[in-house]
Protein backbone atom coordinates (compact mmCIF):
# COMPACT_ATOMS: atom_id res chain seq x y z
CA UNK A 1 0.00 0.00 0.00
CA UNK A 2 1.39 3.51 -1.05
CA UNK A 3 1.60 5.60 1.39
CA UNK A 4 0.10 8.91 1.36
CA UNK A 5 2.32 12.48 2.44
CA UNK A 6 -0.32 15.65 1.67
CA UNK A 7 1.82 17.93 3.90
CA UNK A 8 5.00 18.14 5.65
CA UNK A 9 5.40 19.88 9.02
CA UNK A 10 9.09 21.21 10.08
CA UNK A 11 9.55 21.99 13.63
CA UNK A 12 11.70 25.03 13.33
CA UNK A 13 14.53 25.45 16.21
CA UNK A 14 17.18 22.58 16.04
CA UNK A 15 15.37 21.35 12.69
CA UNK A 16 15.37 24.47 10.08
CA UNK A 17 17.54 26.92 12.16
CA UNK A 18 20.76 25.55 14.49
CA UNK A 19 19.18 27.67 17.45
CA UNK A 20 19.18 25.07 19.96
CA UNK A 21 22.91 25.03 21.11
CA UNK A 22 22.54 29.06 21.48
CA UNK A 23 18.91 28.82 23.58
CA UNK A 24 21.02 25.87 25.98
CA UNK A 25 24.15 27.99 26.57
CA UNK A 26 21.90 31.52 27.37
CA UNK A 27 19.61 29.51 29.37
CA UNK A 28 22.46 27.92 31.48
CA UNK A 29 24.15 31.82 31.94
CA UNK A 30 21.25 33.19 32.83
CA UNK A 31 20.32 30.69 35.52
CA UNK A 32 23.18 30.70 36.62
CA UNK A 33 22.92 34.35 37.30
CA UNK A 34 20.71 33.49 40.04
CA UNK A 35 22.67 30.79 41.30
CA UNK A 36 20.72 27.71 39.80
CA UNK A 37 23.53 25.38 38.02
CA UNK A 38 21.77 23.22 35.42
CA UNK A 39 23.69 21.80 32.14
CA UNK A 40 23.29 21.13 28.43
CA UNK A 41 21.96 17.42 29.21
CA UNK A 42 19.29 18.91 31.68
CA UNK A 43 18.22 21.19 29.48
CA UNK A 44 18.19 18.59 26.42
CA UNK A 45 16.16 15.94 28.73
CA UNK A 46 13.69 18.48 29.97
CA UNK A 47 13.13 21.82 27.67
CA UNK A 48 14.01 20.56 24.51
CA UNK A 49 10.82 20.84 22.39
CA UNK A 50 9.06 22.83 25.12
CA UNK A 51 7.19 25.86 25.20
CA UNK A 52 9.02 28.51 27.83
CA UNK A 53 6.54 28.25 30.66
CA UNK A 54 7.68 24.83 31.25
CA UNK A 55 11.23 26.60 32.14
CA UNK A 56 9.38 28.07 35.17
CA UNK A 57 8.07 24.93 35.99
CA UNK A 58 10.57 22.38 36.10
CA UNK A 59 12.77 24.94 37.55
CA UNK A 60 10.23 25.48 40.49
CA UNK A 61 9.87 21.40 41.32
CA UNK A 62 13.34 20.97 40.93
CA UNK A 63 15.09 23.48 43.08
CA UNK A 64 12.42 24.76 44.87
CA UNK A 65 12.99 28.56 43.15
CA UNK A 66 10.30 30.62 42.19
CA UNK A 67 12.22 32.37 38.66
CA UNK A 68 11.28 36.48 39.49
CA UNK A 69 8.68 37.76 36.84
CA UNK A 70 11.80 39.65 35.32
CA UNK A 71 13.65 36.26 34.18
CA UNK A 72 12.05 35.95 30.97
CA UNK A 73 12.62 39.31 29.46
CA UNK A 74 15.68 39.29 30.47
CA UNK A 75 16.34 36.08 29.04
CA UNK A 76 14.66 36.71 25.84
CA UNK A 77 16.38 39.97 25.46
CA UNK A 78 20.21 38.08 25.46
CA UNK A 79 18.93 35.37 23.69
CA UNK A 80 18.04 37.58 20.69
CA UNK A 81 21.29 39.21 20.86
CA UNK A 82 23.52 36.17 20.70
CA UNK A 83 20.70 35.17 17.75
CA UNK A 84 22.17 38.78 15.74
CA UNK A 85 25.86 37.41 15.66
CA UNK A 86 25.37 33.50 16.11
CA UNK A 87 22.30 32.12 14.71
CA UNK A 88 22.36 30.43 11.06
CA UNK A 89 20.24 27.63 9.09
CA UNK A 90 20.65 24.33 9.16
CA UNK A 91 22.81 23.26 5.96
CA UNK A 92 20.50 22.56 2.85
CA UNK A 93 17.36 23.63 4.74
CA UNK A 94 16.93 26.55 2.19
CA UNK A 95 17.28 24.19 -0.86
CA UNK A 96 14.67 22.14 0.63
CA UNK A 97 12.15 24.78 1.40
CA UNK A 98 12.62 26.64 -2.21
CA UNK A 99 12.35 23.13 -4.45
CA UNK A 100 9.79 21.09 -2.13
CA UNK A 101 7.31 19.28 -4.18
CA UNK A 102 5.17 18.96 -1.25
CA UNK A 103 3.00 21.60 0.53
CA UNK A 104 5.30 22.07 3.65
CA UNK A 105 4.66 24.57 6.98
CA UNK A 106 6.58 25.60 10.12
CA UNK A 107 5.00 24.78 13.49
CA UNK A 108 7.28 25.84 16.20
CA UNK A 109 7.23 26.17 20.25
CA UNK A 110 8.87 29.29 20.32
CA UNK A 111 6.74 32.58 20.76
CA UNK A 112 6.03 34.09 17.53
CA UNK A 113 7.68 37.42 17.58
CA UNK A 114 11.27 34.67 18.26
CA UNK A 115 9.90 32.19 15.93
CA UNK A 116 9.50 35.40 13.35
CA UNK A 117 12.89 36.99 14.21
CA UNK A 118 14.75 33.78 13.74
CA UNK A 119 13.31 33.03 10.76
CA UNK A 120 14.32 36.61 9.52
CA UNK A 121 17.84 36.75 10.83
CA UNK A 122 18.33 33.25 8.57
CA UNK A 123 16.84 34.19 5.63
CA UNK A 124 13.89 32.15 5.46
CA UNK A 125 10.97 34.20 6.90
CA UNK A 126 9.82 35.36 3.26
CA UNK A 127 9.76 31.18 2.58
CA UNK A 128 7.38 30.73 5.64
CA UNK A 129 4.80 33.92 5.21
CA UNK A 130 1.55 32.65 6.64
CA UNK A 131 2.64 29.16 7.47
CA UNK A 132 3.87 29.81 10.44
CA UNK A 133 2.11 28.36 13.75
CA UNK A 134 3.29 28.62 16.95
CA UNK A 135 2.58 27.05 20.45
CA UNK A 136 0.82 30.30 21.42
CA UNK A 137 -2.31 29.75 18.97
CA UNK A 138 -3.25 26.44 21.03
CA UNK A 139 -4.10 25.51 24.71
CA UNK A 140 -1.52 22.86 25.07
CA UNK A 141 2.30 22.98 23.47
CA UNK A 142 4.49 19.40 23.05
CA UNK A 143 3.91 16.87 23.85
CA UNK A 144 0.53 17.44 23.00
CA UNK A 145 -0.67 16.86 19.51
CA UNK A 146 -2.48 20.26 19.79
CA UNK A 147 -0.05 22.48 17.58
CA UNK A 148 0.14 19.86 14.91
CA UNK A 149 -3.05 19.43 14.64
CA UNK A 150 -3.41 23.34 14.55
CA UNK A 151 -1.14 23.14 11.56
CA UNK A 152 -2.75 20.54 9.50
CA UNK A 153 -6.28 21.93 9.94
CA UNK A 154 -4.90 25.66 8.68
CA UNK A 155 -3.25 23.99 5.72
CA UNK A 156 -6.50 21.69 5.00
CA UNK A 157 -4.61 18.44 5.20
CA UNK A 158 -5.40 15.06 7.48
CA UNK A 159 -3.16 14.36 10.34
CA UNK A 160 -2.92 10.74 9.04
CA UNK A 161 -1.80 12.38 5.72
CA UNK A 162 0.94 14.47 7.87
CA UNK A 163 5.09 14.28 7.93
CA UNK A 164 6.24 15.98 11.02
CA UNK A 165 10.27 17.09 10.93
CA UNK A 166 10.87 17.14 14.72
CA UNK A 167 14.52 16.94 16.05
CA UNK A 168 12.82 16.67 20.30
CA UNK A 169 11.50 13.68 21.65
CA UNK A 170 8.18 15.98 23.13
CA UNK A 171 8.08 16.71 19.30
CA UNK A 172 8.16 13.21 18.09
CA UNK A 173 5.50 12.57 21.22
CA UNK A 174 3.08 15.04 19.92
CA UNK A 175 3.20 13.67 16.46
CA UNK A 176 2.32 10.72 17.43
CA UNK A 177 -0.48 12.16 19.64
CA UNK A 178 -1.65 13.37 16.67
CA UNK A 179 -1.51 10.12 14.83
CA UNK A 180 1.22 11.99 12.24
CA UNK A 181 4.06 10.10 10.78
CA UNK A 182 7.64 11.61 12.11
CA UNK A 183 10.95 11.80 11.15
CA UNK A 184 13.95 12.38 13.83
CA UNK A 185 16.42 15.06 12.77
CA UNK A 186 19.90 14.42 14.45
CA UNK A 187 21.92 16.93 12.27
CA UNK A 188 21.64 20.06 14.72
CA UNK A 189 24.81 21.13 16.49
CA UNK A 190 22.82 20.54 19.61
CA UNK A 191 22.74 16.88 19.07
CA UNK A 192 26.44 16.19 19.19
CA UNK A 193 27.38 14.14 22.33
CA UNK A 194 23.90 13.32 23.29
CA UNK A 195 22.31 10.71 24.74
CA UNK A 196 19.84 9.90 21.46
CA UNK A 197 18.18 7.41 23.47
CA UNK A 198 14.08 7.68 21.93
CA UNK A 199 11.96 6.07 24.73
CA UNK A 200 8.62 3.73 23.49
CA UNK A 201 6.46 6.62 22.89
CA UNK A 202 8.47 8.87 21.00
CA UNK A 203 10.02 6.39 18.20
CA UNK A 204 10.30 8.09 14.80
CA UNK A 205 9.40 6.48 11.70
CA UNK A 206 13.22 7.21 10.57
CA UNK A 207 16.26 9.12 11.32
CA UNK A 208 18.34 11.36 9.76
CA UNK A 209 21.04 13.59 9.77
CA UNK A 210 21.08 15.53 6.22
CA UNK A 211 19.26 17.56 4.67
CA UNK A 212 20.94 17.39 1.42
CA UNK A 213 19.34 13.83 0.42
CA UNK A 214 15.77 14.79 1.72
CA UNK A 215 14.02 15.17 -1.27
CA UNK A 216 15.71 11.75 -2.36
CA UNK A 217 14.48 10.02 1.06
CA UNK A 218 11.21 11.06 0.58
CA UNK A 219 10.75 9.91 -2.72
CA UNK A 220 12.01 6.32 -1.81
CA UNK A 221 9.80 6.50 1.47
CA UNK A 222 6.76 7.64 -0.23
CA UNK A 223 6.67 6.59 -3.73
Amino acid sequence: MVKIIDLIIFDCDGVLIDSEIISATMLIKELSKIGIDIDRDYVAKHFLGRSYPTVFSTIRSDFGVELPPSFENQYREQLLKAFDTMLEVIPGVEQVLRTATLPWCVATSSSLPRAEKSLELTGLRGLTADRLFTASMVANGKPAPDLFLHAAAKMKVLPEHCLVIEDSLNGIRAARAAGMKVWHFTGGSHMKGQDLYESDDARPDFRFDDFSNFQRLLEQKFQ
